[in-house]
């Protein structure tokens, strides 16, 4: 492990003497001081630092400076008043170490980066995997519970053959290490047998002390494993779990990719939600969200449909998307959702920029949740603001909208080589009640829901709320939420 603090400079004083006509027996003896140190002024962090590339700070050599950057795959929990960030072995244009990267921030804005989990590969899931293959010179997807005082950490390794992989556990006292190898939780080989990939793992502990993992990637979909409590590792030695999630196919062919699950309940609901990640992670990468009564499944879709039946399903939270005089941001899945302790949910994602899709920032938004019970996301990044009501006055003007759709192009990287941007247009809300001037569409307002009704037969239900304009680096209003059909509504006040 290693760690980082800043160094003090170092200073040479001269001092000076006047002669008292006190004696010495008289005078108290003077306060001696340090002053061979001083700690540097505090620097108040300033947000417009975080750039949407970092060439600068790419070099591996500048890896103290990364904090919100090669961020890819990121797990956040909060421990104590500590958010702590583990995320994949990733970098800009660098090979980087092997180990899992860690951060930490207290206010999920500014983070510091810590240092690696490992030192190299994992002894005992290189182990498997060199009796069959190569593994990669990387770690992936992290996923991290505390149980009692143990930190439990459970990583992904794969490898040069399809589907050799390998979920494997490490355990320390502290949130930053040092981390001990525990055993192997799961494992795929390139065989015939029916079973996904081993690699992205969530854990979830539910209210009544079970402990449930889930993960997979392609090949067969998301499978659900229950762990031992006392442990860590499966229930059963050399269980693999069932399938609880699938999607569809076109024309014979697969949609395109499945992975990266997360599933959190929700206390509120009494309702566990499955989150997945879509599509190709450089391009199309989007969000679906599914729930259910049980940790174990089975989940439902927006339309009732079963998670595990061969369809795409939805709603879709997150999606490539690009406002009005931006690059937009593409590859924004593969989340991590968590809430403040004290009722307020976060998702945290990777974003890459649509001008370079080779950099990878971590993105992390508030979530919010439908007089329906589905959780939505803000359009924005989170930047310190609060969930004050905004008064209807404010409501008027222009606006930009996002309406997340989508379009199936089966395959992978090869064919999923566009992002396919959902790009704003423009949305005029009028002080007359009326949408883009048409007298057919009217809005109503009960704070903090804003309701759209189109002409059209379409409902937008959508939350507002203060946010930043990251693409402008101003102050605004902003808005997210669902429509009448389950499609994500996204919005950004331009004046």
């Amino acid at each position: 492990m290693i760690h980082f603090r800043l160094g003090s400079a170092a200073l040479l004083l001269l001092l000076t003497t006047g002669i008292s006509s006190c004696s010495k027996k008289d005078a108290a003896a003077p306060a001696r001081t340090d002053t061979t140190k001083v700690e540097p002024p505090i620097v108040a962090f300033d947000i417009n630092s975080i750039n949407d590339t970092y060439e600068d700070v790419a070099p591996f050599v500048y890896y103290p400076k990364w904090g919100s950057y090669n961020v890819h795959d990121p797990i956040i929990r909060k421990f104590g008043d500590t958010y702590y960030c583990y995320s994949t072995d990733a970098g800009f244009g660098i090979s980087v170490r092997a180990g899992l990267q860690i951060r930490k921030s207290k206010d999920l804005v500014q983070w510091t980066f810590v240092g690696w989990v490992f030192d190299q590969l994992p002894s005992q899931g290189a182990s498997f995997i060199q009796q069959r293959g190569t593994p990669n010179n990387s770690l992936w997807a992290p996923s991290v519970v505390k149980v009692g005082s143990e930190y439990r950490l459970y990583y992904s390794l794969s490898s040069n053959v399809g589907r050799l992989s390998v979920i494997g556990l490490a355990t320390a006292t502290s949130p930053e290490g040092p981390w001990t190898e525990k055993g192997l939780v799961v494992t795929s080989i390139n065989d015939n047998t029916i079973q996904t990939n081993a690699i992205d793992p969530s854990v979830l502990v539910t209210p009544a002390g079970e402990h449930w993992m889930y993960y997979g990637s392609a090949w067969d979909g998301i499978y659900v494993l229950k762990l031992d409590p006392s442990t860590g590792l499966a229930l059963n030695n050399g269980d693999k779990g069932k399938r609880i999630a699938n999607r569809g196919f076109t024309g014979g062919k697969y949609n395109g990719n499945i992975e990266g699950p997360e599933v959190v309940y929700n206390a509120a609901q009494h309702k566990y939600f499955l989150f997945i990640a879509y599509d190709w992670l450089e391009t199309k990468y989007n969000t679906r969200v599914m729930r259910g009564d049980k940790p174990d499944g089975p989940f439902y879709d927006f339309k009732g449909a079963d998670a595990n039946t061969d369809i795409d399903h939805g709603p879709m939270i997150t999606a490539p998307y690009q406002f009005s005089g931006h690059g937009g941001w593409q590859g924004v899945s593969h989340c991590t959702v968590f809430d403040d302790g004290n009722g307020q949910y976060y998702m945290a994602h990777q974003g890459r920029p649509g001008i370079n899709k080779y950099f990878m920032d971590l993105h992390l938004r508030k979530m919010f949740w439908t007089s329906d019970g589905w959780p939505v996301v803000s359009p924005e990044r989170y930047a310190w603001e609060d969930n004050a009501m905004v008064p209807e006055d404010s409501i008027t003007g222009s606006w930009e909208q996002i309406i997340l759709g989508y379009r199936v192009v089966p395959g992978y990287a090869n064919e999923q080589v566009s992002p396919d941007f959902q790009v704003s247009v423009p949305l005029t809300i009028s002080a007359n009640g009326t949408l883009n001037n048409d007298a057919g569409s009217k809005w109503v307002y009960t704070a903090p829901w804003l309701e759209l009704h189109w002409s059209n037969g379409y409902t937008d239900k959508v939350l507002v709320q203060r946010g930043r304009d990251w693409e402008k680096k101003t102050a605004t209003l902003i808005f997210t939420g669902l429509n009448n059909d389950g499609v994500a509504i996204w919005g950004k006040k331009s004046k």
